[in-house]
């Protein structure tokens, strides 16, 4: 049995099954407390702050979320909390520690509601403290607030491949709001692109690099071992300028003239 309820495929209009609107699976936030909590869980989380279950996008969003395998997602009715997370309205917010970030979609401004175009939300905006890059997450990772990204350029299935990624996620909460810890992957042909900007190969991974949206300028970490230590030292060259620095003086024309 379905409901009237409509999502959109990009194909053609299809029935929502109330099979899959069920949300007695989602916790029920009551006090500010709660979603502090709620929202401390988790690198990423998502809170439904609805009124009630007659609310616009209500289904939609438990539709939605149902689906989600990676990403906690409870539910917050109690108006009084809402203030102290900025919500004034009925709205669906994604919670963030890597750039200490709150992702709002307010539901009185959104003129079409489909679980594709929910979904869509979730995937763009879910940023971890590793992120792997691909189409999808790009959206999100230039959107963000924090423009620093430190790219961990690496071949997966290599022999140090998941030690590197664990290195980087060990290290990533230090630097929440300041850089955005990227992961891409150089077996993958949608990513020679983003490797040619730093003009590498996959042959030449794993290597590691800061982009700065801001500047619109690379840094790459001069080859060697990626360790810990060279690691920090590398985020923290950059927080202290000593990088852009490196830069301005490798633009200056050398003041001596040889004949």
């Amino acid at each position: 049995m379905c409901s009237g309820v409509q999502y959109s495929t990009g194909l053609k209009w299809q029935p929502l099954c109330t099979k899959l609107l069920s949300d007695s699976a989602l916790p029920r936030l009551g006090d500010v407390s709660a979603v502090e909590s709620f929202t401390d869980s988790s690198e990423v989380v998502v809170i439904g702050f609805f009124e009630g279950g007659d609310s616009f996008g209500y289904k939609e969003f438990v539709t939605a979320v149902s689906e989600l395998n990676d990403i906690p997602a409870a539910l917050c009715h109690e108006k009084a909390v809402w203030p102290h997370f900025n919500v004034a309205s009925d709205t669906i917010s994604i919670f963030r520690k890597a750039d200490l970030h709150q992702e709002n979609l307010l539901l009185s401004k959104a003129q079409g509601l489909d679980v594709d175009g929910l979904t869509r939300f979730f995937s763009i905006n879910k940023l971890r403290y590793v992120t792997e890059y691909n189409q999808v997450t790009a959206v999100g990772l230039f959107k963000s607030k924090v423009k620093t990204h430190l790219l961990l350029l690496a071949n997966r299935g290599s022999r140090d491949f998941d030690d590197l990624k664990d290195r980087m996620a060990a290290l990533a909460p230090e630097y929440s709001g300041k850089f955005l810890f990227v992961l891409v992957d150089g077996t993958l042909k949608s990513n020679v692109r983003s490797l040619g900007y730093f003009g590498l190969k996959p042959k030449q991974l794993p290597r590691l690099g800061i982009y700065n949206q801001d500047l619109d300028r690379s840094w790459l970490l001069p080859p060697g071992e990626i360790t810990p230590e060279r690691l920090r030292e590398f985020c923290d060259s950059f927080l202290q300028g000593e990088l852009q620095k490196q830069t301005e003086q490798e633009k200056k024309p050398n003041s001596k003239t040889e004949l």
